[in-house]
């Protein structure tokens, strides 16, 4: 009998570096596919355990991501979130393989992140700003560093101790790495800024900013939460991975309509407009440019679908 693989967190680590992965979602993002609303369904009565299904397709595979929340579990020495993805052939509808969930998420959120940095932040970037010390801060570095000639990289963090450590763990390598506590003059100081923290009000004020920046929101992924103000959107030229994800999810853009500062409108472009050439991305080296990521399920399928065709 035929065990079905399965890529565990190593396998799909392996598999992904940046530039493959990069270039696999810019195939994905300029080519026909279909990617339905993720799906969220409540497991008990207080809506504190969720299962979320994301699901996406193309002409070769189809996927689903599947995610749970048991906010309970780190009391338990348990993950509070885990995920598991399947790969289907769309020809015949069989499974192709299994693959961890986190480890795609983690690489393909920052894939994206530099797959956008390539059409808007300014190509001599080279001072990155990481706000953020958690699981995602090293892969969006990394992935920052493998678009721009980034040498030296500040990373800031609410619990200072959490930034020093992950400045000691990424240093002695191809950057200069150190933990500051002055986020207004980090900010200051950055070509790029880039941000994954679960805030819910903003850390990066647009009163810091400066011409030619690029600021890279990830953090932030419910109409709650935001990372930066509205005076920071309203100053830049903002685009997104989807239109209708960042819409319906992003706490920076949603809170500014709601508020007037800006319009629908005010999004430049998504990243299949970008990958299909559709806007050319930055234009102005003086511009600060935008980038609102809230994860959308075409970049698990294209992560995966590279993972299984690079393991054979």
């Amino acid at each position: 009998m035929n065990t079905l693989p399965h890529h565990d967190a190593a396998a799909v680590a392996a598999a992904l570096d940046s530039h493959r992965l990069i270039e696999a979602l810019r195939t994905a993002f300029a080519r026909e596919s279909a990617a339905p609303p993720r799906a969220q369904h409540r497991l008990d009565a207080a809506g504190a355990r969720i299962l979320l299904t994301m699901p996406a397709w193309n002409r070769d595979a189809i996927g689903v991501k599947l995610v749970t929340v048991f906010p309970e579990n780190p009391a338990r020495g348990l993950a509070a979130v885990s995920a598991c993805y399947v790969l289907f052939d769309a020809g015949n509808g069989t499974v192709r393989a299994t693959l961890d969930g986190k480890e795609l998420t983690l690489r393909r959120t920052a894939a994206a992140s530099a797959l956008a940095s390539q059409y808007l932040s300014r190509t001599d970037s080279g001072r990155l700003l990481m706000v953020g010390t958690g699981d995602l801060a090293p892969h969006l570095i990394q992935s920052h560093a493998s678009v721009r000639p980034i040498g030296q990289v500040r990373i800031w963090g609410r619990t200072a101790e959490h930034a020093r450590a992950l400045a000691q763990r990424l240093g002695g390598g191809a950057w200069q790495v150190e933990a500051t506590t002055d986020l207004a003059g980090a900010v200051a100081w950055a070509d790029i800024i880039s941000c994954a923290t679960l805030a819910t009000s903003p850390l990066v004020p647009g009163a810091w900013l400066r011409a030619g920046q690029h600021l890279d929101l990830v953090g932030a992924f419910t109409p709650h939460m935001r990372e930066a103000d509205d005076e920071a959107v309203r100053r830049a030229e903002v685009f997104v991975d989807t239109r209708e994800g960042a819409l319906a999810e992003s706490g920076e853009l949603i809170q500014a309509i709601g508020r007037g500062s800006i319009t629908r409108e005010h999004i430049r472009a998504d990243l299949h407009e970008l990958a299909r050439g559709l806007h050319a991305g930055r234009q102005d080296p003086a511009a600060i440019t935008l980038f609102k990521s809230v994860g959308h399920a075409l970049e698990d399928l294209a992560a995966a679908q590279l993972v299984v065709d690079r393991a054979g």
